[in-house]
Order: structure tokens, then sequence, then C-alpha cells
């Protein structure tokens, strides 16, 4: 469940876009946010761009506003996928970078988190992200989900997740159309786990709330309306 849209619109990188810093955290360079007394945290797991994009970093610190200590890992380590690269085609990219490897490396920054006093943590996924957030959330290393645009996520997936989700579609999404949101949003409610919220947003397409023209007025308040989405979301369920 990954195709073009993946790969489409890629941000300009910039290493030193956001008002954090970044540090080795739980073994990986990571973007660091947000008080660090917090006990609440919030893990942003990136598209296949990476941890560099200044929309997810400016995301992290918005997150951060509120009060969470946010880390954004380079699950990539340096090398995020790069569609100029003709030496390294995306078939040839995920085979070093799969979902697997990213969850197996989130293990240890999820213990980091906790190694600091950290009580609750939250997840967001973006994309590649998404599956990520799903393996994290089914032994419940953390608390609290929000898969926004989701790739490689599956209704078998969604129907091992038992905490709090909310979901975000595109409804212009070749990868996760809006007919497999809404099989996830029927599985949710089969379960009778009110502490899901999924819906599909009309008139946006695949990577929406990260890899949006910050000139273009319609795809900021677009992405806003997402932002806000996970800022309610976190305020509501992870105490």
């Amino acid at each position: 469940m990954a195709g073009e849209q993946c790969c489409s619109n890629p941000p300009t990188l910039n290493p030193g876009a956001g008002i954090g810093h970044v540090e080795k955290f739980g073994g990986l360079h990571s973007y660091l946010t947000g008080s660090p007394q917090s006990n609440l945290a919030v893990l942003l797991i990136s598209d296949v761009f990476g941890y560099e994009a200044p929309n997810l970093r400016n995301l992290a610190d918005k997150i951060a506003a509120d009060g969470y200590y946010v880390v954004v890992p380079d699950f990539f380590n340096g090398e995020p996928f790069d569609p100029q690269n003709t030496n390294r085609p995306f078939p040839e990219w995920i085979k070093d970078h799969g979902v697997g490897k990213g969850f197996e490396d989130a293990k240890p920054v999820v213990e980091a988190l906790k190694s600091k006093g950290i009580s609750a943590i939250g997840a967001v996924g973006f994309c590649w992200g998404a599956k990520v957030v799903v393996e994290l959330a089914k032994p419940k290393l953390i608390q609290v989900a929000v898969l926004l645009h989701p790739s490689f996520v599956t209704v078998e997936d969604i129907n091992a997740v038992d905490i709090p989700i909310g979901i975000r579609g595109a409804e212009k999404d070749q990868i996760s159309p809006p007919e497999v949101i809404k099989k996830f949003e029927e599985v949710l409610s089969a379960k009778q786990q009110p502490e899901a919220d999924v819906k599909v947003v009309p008139h946006v397409e695949h990577g929406w709330t990260v890899r949006y023209d910050t000139g273009d007025a319609e795809a900021v308040k677009a992405a806003g309306e997402a932002h806000q989405f996970v800022l309610e979301w976190f305020a509501k369920h992870l105490k």
C-alpha cells in the first residue's frame, strides 16, 4: 500500500528548521522540542522524507507549545528517500528502511522516554510512519495514537489496536483511499471502541498535513485543521 503519492511533492529539507535542537535520543538522531520536565511526551514518526522536513518540525513545535516533550527521530539514519537519486529508486530504498525496522528502532526511543520519567506517550504517524505507530499501539508501548494519511496500514492492524486512536485520511488518496479509511472506522465501531475518531477529509491529497505549500492559503488551512485535531486529541486522551 505504497505508491507514487508516497513519493510525490517532496519537501525541501532543512536540518536547522524549528526552535528545538538535534541530539542522539534512544540511539537515533532526533529533533527534540518542548520541556524535558514534562511527564507527557509525543513521538512524531515522519513520512519517507524524514525528520528534517520544516512543516513536520513546525508541527512538533506547535505540539510542544501545548506542554508536551516532543521527539522526532531520524528513522532513516541520514538517508531519507530522495526522488532525485536514480540509483536508489523507492523499491530499493524501502528494502533498507522498512516499517518493521522502524518499529524495532522506535522501541529504544520509547524506553528512553520512560527512563526520563515520562508517564504517557502519544504518537503521530504520517504515511510511512503511521504503520510504525500502529505497531507501537498494538502492544500498548504508547498510550494514544494518531494516523495521518496512513500507508501500509491494514484492517487487521486497526483491529489489533485497543488504545485511543484518531485517523484522518484524504479524499484524493490512492494509497489509503476513502473506502479503506471507512473500513477502519467500521472495524473500530464494531469493536465498540468509543475512543476512536476516523474521518476522510474532503478536497485534500495524500500527504496534505506535512507536504503542503506554505504559500497556498487553502493548503495551509487544511493542514492547520488536521494539526488542530492532533492537539485536541492529545488534550483529551494523553494524560
